[in-house]
């Protein structure tokens, strides 16, 4: 394939190498994964590899979490070139001023960690994170109300988000808390989700019972289709565990461990 033939079908790929072998994800000009395949990286197409880093959000949400600890996660993201990092929605005024001018993008949770806020206070938080410099919106769903079958609740809750958002320019990826939920429930999540407007469907808070599996990731992918970003989050520690969720259809990932990721996938390639 040429690089011209290249850019007509795909914007970018994402190569992650081990041992000589690689596993390369494709995706359009929206990062929707098109194409996975296992095999030897092509040279020709190094122009357009997206590096692991870039799609790692880096996260700190503890509740003990200092200035410092903050400090240091930004100091991280901009080293390492991650993508953006994840705070809760009190830190985000810091980390813009600590990011300003690099690449890396400030993304606030909502309604974290248990959704279980009035839809008005999760669209307030969400208007006063991005006035403070957040471009990126990690919402909970209501949980409750999705078990209860009060699916026009859920949908409204989702999309009041997504519209003060994406009014101000900012994507929502929306957190389901896939351990707490049946498989029909995160069937039915991922299309409210959707419906709603949504950029990303995301699996979990990583403060419940479990956090992302390939299944659910999988899972996910399978619903949204190619329109939505998914992002797996909640346990993902090693460059295995990121290299499982890319190939399963994950466009982001989240976690605490990104810098660990990096240095063993540089480790391998040198």
């Amino acid at each position: 394939m040429t690089t011209n033939d290249f850019q007509s079908v795909y914007a970018f790929q994402i190569t992650l190498t081990s041992h000589g072998q690689s596993m390369t994800t494709y995706f359009d000009k929206k990062g929707r994964v098109q194409k996975v395949e296992a095999g030897i990286m092509d040279p020709a197409d190094s122009d357009h590899t997206l590096p692991l880093a870039s799609i790692i959000d880096h996260t700190l949400l503890k509740p003990d979490a200092t200035a410092e600890q903050i400090a240091i996660l930004c100091e991280q993201a901009l080293q390492y070139h991650f993508g953006a990092v994840c705070v809760n929605s009190y830190w985000v005024a810091y980390c813009k001023a600590a990011l300003a001018g690099s690449g890396v993008k400030v993304g606030a949770t909502i309604g974290f960690p248990l959704g279980a806020m009035s839809t008005s206070a999760k669209v307030y938080e969400a208007k006063r994170a991005i006035k403070d410099g957040a471009t990126e919106i990690d919402m909970v769903i209501n949980v409750g109300e999705l078990k209860s079958r009060n699916l026009s609740a859920v949908a409204n809750d989702i999309r009041e988000v997504v519209r003060v958002a994406h009014r101000k320019g900012a994507i929502v990826k929306v957190i389901l808390e896939t351990c707490l939920l049946t498989d029909e429930e995160k069937v039915t999540a991922c299309l409210l989700a959707k419906e709603a407007g949504a950029d990303f469907v995301k699996t979990s808070t990583g403060f419940s019972t479990s956090g992302a599996t390939v299944e659910d990731v999988r899972l996910m992918r399978s619903v949204v289709g190619p329109e939505m970003g998914v992002k797996a989050s909640g346990g993902i520690r090693s460059l295995a565990d990121a290299q499982a969720m890319i190939a399963a259809g994950a466009t982001r990932i989240g976690t605490s461990s990104g810098v660990k990721m990096v240095e063993e996938l540089a480790a391998q390639q040198a």
